[in-house]
């Protein structure tokens, strides 16, 4: 079960973080490996569900990454609000996981799938939205694209 975005999540199964810190999991979806890629100097902060197998991505960091706003997540929060009232139900599959931030600290942060961070570069108005595309899809020539062809 999922908790959309402004509604914080209520579990209480817990999972290990590959650095050993407790967290809470997502309705019982494990979250255990903690990914930090960057993206020309900015960083993008993933974190992988177990039972989808699928990266979770946070949305303030790739906002910050494709506009440099100096405030990314006032970015996001208008921009969410305006594609609400636009009738886009891209917000309705965005969840909040907890992450650690630059403070150390972990926070609830609002999180898309791979599929669904496609879909939101493409509606924010920036000329790095094509190269940030190219840069996050990976093709097999890249490194990640070489592992994951590895794994399959």
């Amino acid at each position: 079960m999922r908790q959309s975005c402004g509604n914080l999540l209520k579990t209480e199964q817990r999972s290990q973080y590959f650095d050993g810190r407790d967290s809470k999991s997502l309705g019982g979806t494990e979250m255990s490996k903690m990914s930090f890629r960057f993206y020309k100097d900015h960083e993008v902060r993933a974190i992988w569900d177990e039972e989808k197998s699928q990266w979770w991505f946070s949305i303030v960091d790739i906002v910050a990454a494709i506009t440099e706003s100096p405030n990314p997540r006032k970015y996001w929060s208008v921009l969410k609000t305006r594609l609400k009232k636009a009738g886009n139900e891209l917000t309705t599959r965005c969840s909040q996981l907890k992450m650690t931030s630059a403070d150390g600290k972990r926070y609830a942060t609002d999180c898309f799938a791979q599929e669904d961070i496609i879909n939101l570069v493409r509606v924010i108005p920036s000329p790095k939205t094509a190269d940030f595309l190219d840069w996050f899809i990976y093709s097999d020539n890249t490194i990640d694209g070489q592992s994951k062809k590895k794994a399959l």
